[in-house]
């Protein structure tokens, strides 16, 4: 069985000054082990890395573009 990928792209929320929180949650819950879970933000969300590590995941972040940062979230087993 594959594994599930989710994304989520945050940009245009936090240009308007919606906070995308609760967006986030709901995408990760139910993720399972392997599961990925792609998030695009203006900046990096270095605060969020703390938050997904103590819910099982793993991250990697890169620099598309200025004002686009790619996350990938691994949860783990």
């Amino acid at each position: 069985m594959a594994n599930k990928v989710i994304e989520l792209d945050v940009r245009e929320d936090i240009k308007n000054k919606l906070e995308p929180f609760q967006k986030i949650m709901q995408a990760i819950n139910g993720l399972e082990k392997g599961d990925v879970f792609i998030l695009h933000a203006p900046f990096k969300p270095a605060p969020l890395f703390t938050v997904l590590k103590a819910k099982g995941f793993e991250h990697e972040a890169e620099e598309i573009e200025k004002k686009h940062w790619k996350v990938t979230f691994t949860k783990r087993g």
